[in-house]
């Protein structure tokens, strides 16, 4: 498997042909654990992980139109800041669907605090839903490439954006989430590496833990947050009795 075919692949496809294979199941808690296993079984550095915290979280949000928001609001600012903002729009608003985002329109949406540019991302997904132009429960059914071809169309949602959806809301397995530099530092850390690796040395690594690369990111998320002192996992903490304390850090590829 030559460089040049890897590069020529991604450049053309969501994953690099020579490692992808077709897995649409939704995660589940028993799928996370079966993945887990896995990925233990075939690298030893996610086996110390896994051995250290035992499995991740889930951390899933509901598929739809207010996820998107969420992933929306969360580019280029923490995390918090950004769950800050989600509640306040809920408040005033009544809600975070389509219909109330289409009444509020931008300049609300901008009095209430939003940037204008994300305003505008945020008005706009909310009239293509509500005209029909995008529908999300045809995006959850269809095969990943149609689906993400769908929800890059729409301003606002780039390549980490829809990434992040396919993991969170609509819980596949095998997405690598590309540029985000919350996963970049965990990996630069379970592998040793000088610096942080570039996107291309990320599809690398990943490509070796398809078909659950979406697993291996949970592991490194938790690993990321436990490392840092923001997240004390507990070992049964994939049970549904025992929720995580933060959600993961999914940094923006921009964010500080």
């Amino acid at each position: 498997m030559g460089s040049s075919t890897l590069r020529l692949s991604r450049a053309e496809h969501w994953f690099p042909l020579p490692c992808r294979k077709k897995n649409s199941r939704g995660l589940t808690l028993a799928t996370l654990r079966e993945g887990a296993d896995a990925l233990a079984a075939r690298d030893v550095d996610l086996a110390r992980v896994l051995e250290r915290v035992g499995y991740p979280p889930i951390w899933g949000r509901r598929p739809g139109f207010s996820s998107l928001v969420r992933i929306i609001l969360e580019q280029q600012v923490s995390l918090r800041s950004a769950e800050a903002m989600y509640r306040r729009l809920e408040l005033h608003l009544g809600g975070v669907t389509p219909e109330s985002f289409g009444r509020a329109g931008v300049t609300r949406l901008r009095r209430l605090g939003v940037t204008r540019q994300k305003a505008g991302y945020c008005v706009g997904l909310a009239r293509r839903v509500l005209s029909g132009a995008l529908d999300l429960s045809a995006v959850a059914r269809a095969d990943d490439d149609v689906g993400r071809r769908m929800l890059l169309d729409v301003p606002g949602l780039g390549a980490w954006s829809v990434d992040i959806y396919y993991v969170m809301a609509l819980r596949r397995p095998d997405v690598w989430p590309r540029g985000d530099l919350a996963l970049a530092a965990a990996l630069r850390d379970l592998k040793k590496l000088r610096a942080l690796p570039t996107h291309e040395q990320q599809l690398d690594f990943a490509c070796a833990w398809a078909p659950w690369r979406s697993v291996a990111a949970r592991i490194l998320w938790a690993l990321y947050l436990i490392d840092r002192g923001r997240f004390t996992h507990q070992r049964a903490a994939a049970s549904p009795s025992t929720p995580p304390a933060l959600p993961p850090p999914i940094l923006h590829p921009r964010s500080s």
